[in-house]
């Protein structure tokens, strides 16, 4: 057993067309190159979605693999040389969920030095502690595991990744850019129609047609304006000619018809959303409860909800295991450290590019998604009788997808939560949950749920 563990999570390797494509292929061979030259008593754990096996449409069962192990030769032959020197362990997470369901997985994988584990979940000892790590889609509704290890027990998630993410993959070439293969990188998957619509406005719609649309929109709060002085003007709550007829407008010239042509424009689509206001309020309520019926939204994982499910399961953890000090997951994409009392939640977040989404400087025009990289990885190690958890960040370039327009609208997005460098724990020291209203986890896991899958614990033998 290695005395020290390093953790990683949601490569998503492979995939359809562009979405095969490693962004950060050189960052990861040169992450591995440096654990093998270290050495030592280490294990590399790779805590699910390592990698992108839903991603494919056309291939299916054990072929997906041999697909990623074709379009990533570098990585995998990086692999074997790493795993020469130290452990190097997968678990399945919901994309790659297939390491689960066919042992052929087990031998294949050996061959590049790589010990896959197809458990839900696993454990290893740290000092007197456990450390208890999973990928997390079993807390997630969309991506929650049926029945664990039968290929044809699949979520929801799988069948919207197989018709739109690898859909999005086969189509991507015909895009204006290689954004289209950035849908993999947009979560929750409730923003994928918001990102969609931001992506044609920026980057498919007609230059001309958009030349056109924007003065539109950046007059609309204008107009709204005009509409709404004209009216305290008619009333008699303000002078004459502050809005009608003012002079100063007038003395524009040219320009001023361009303006009174732009607010007649945007009086009559206001007045035509107006109209269609109260029939789409009744289809859209009426939508949202036959989607809510399938479970195709309003469950799992929604905007909003952020990890609450996850450091659930947590608190359910540490309180049914007291032997367990850290509990380690990934799947959200969102890299974080929760501390309670002597207790730690780690999630390990992604090395995808990430998509943030930001308003604009100018009311009306979509919102876009900020690109960013956060490659980053976890250490788990003793010191005397405590536990250490450390935290670092790979240095690489920021993408540069935005548009000159997208940098100009933009407004910048706020930086990422700072994750300490050094966390310390005693686990012999008490769990302290944070009280409820005050902390990021304030009500408990729900219980009696009769689809939530049974969380396991695993045998200390597995290990």
């Amino acid at each position: 057993m290695a005395t020290e563990y390093v953790f990683i999570s949601d490569l998503h390797m492979g995939g359809d067309e562009q979405l095969t494509t490693l962004d950060f292929e050189d960052e990861l061979v040169s992450f591995l190159e440096d654990l093998k030259e270290d050495g030592g008593d280490v294990e590399l754990i790779i805590n699910g979605d390592a990698f992108g096996l839903w991603e494919y449409a056309e291939a299916t069962g054990t072929d997906t693999l041999e697909r990623v192990i074709e379009d990533h030769p570098r990585v995998f032959e990086q692999f074997r040389a790493t795993g020469e020197e130290i452990d190097i362990t997968l678990i399945p997470g919901n994309h790659d969920y297939d390491l689960a369901c066919y042992p052929s997985y087990v031998d294949r994988l050996a061959e590049y030095n790589l010990t896959l584990e197809p458990e839900i979940a696993i454990t290893r000892e740290v000092a007197d502690g456990t450390v208890w790590i999973e990928h997390g889609q079993q807390h997630d509704a969309n991506n929650r595991m049926p029945d664990w290890g039968n290929p044809d027990a699949l979520p929801v998630g799988y069948f919207v990744v197989q018709r739109v993410v690898a859909a999005a993959g086969r189509y991507s070439e015909h895009a204006r850019g290689d954004w289209l293969r950035d849908i993999q990188s947009v979560a929750p998957m409730e923003e994928i129609p918001r990102w969609l619509v931001s992506n044609y406005f920026y980057r498919e719609m007609s230059p001309l047609l958009r030349a056109i649309v924007v003065p539109l929109l950046l007059f609309f709060n204008i107009t709204i304006l005009y509409l709404f002085g004209t009216v305290l003007e008619t009333i008699g709550l303000l002078p004459p000619h502050v809005f009608t007829d003012n002079p100063l407008i007038r003395a524009l010239g040219a320009a001023d018809y361009l303006l009174e042509l732009i607010i007649a424009i945007n009086v009559v689509v206001i007045a035509m959303l107006l109209v269609l206001a109260i029939p789409f309020w009744f289809f859209r309520r009426d939508l949202r409860r036959t989607l809510g019926r399938f479970g195709v939204m309003l469950s799992g994982v929604r905007v909003g909800q952020g990890d609450r499910p996850f450091l659930n399961a947590a608190r359910d953890v540490f309180e049914s295991h007291p032997d367990v000090a850290v509990f380690v997951y990934g799947h959200t994409h969102r890299a974080s450290l929760t501390k309670w009392g002597d207790r730690v939640v780690v999630n390990t977040g992604t090395w995808l590019k990430k998509l943030q989404h930001v308003e604009t400087w100018f009311s009306r025009l979509p919102g876009l998604y900020y690109p960013s990289f956060r490659l980053n990885y976890f250490r788990i190690f003793p010191e005397g009788d405590r536990i250490v958890v450390e935290y670092e960040e790979i240095e690489t370039r920021q993408p540069r997808d935005l548009t000159r327009f997208q940098r100009l609208v933009a407004r910048r997005p706020p930086a990422p939560t700072t994750i300490p460098e050094r966390t310390a724990v005693d686990p012999a020291g008490p769990l302290e949950l944070p009280d409820a209203g005050s902390g990021p986890d304030p009500e408990p896991a729900t219980g009696g749920d009769p689809e939530r899958e049974p969380t396991r614990a695993p045998d200390p033998e597995d290990d």
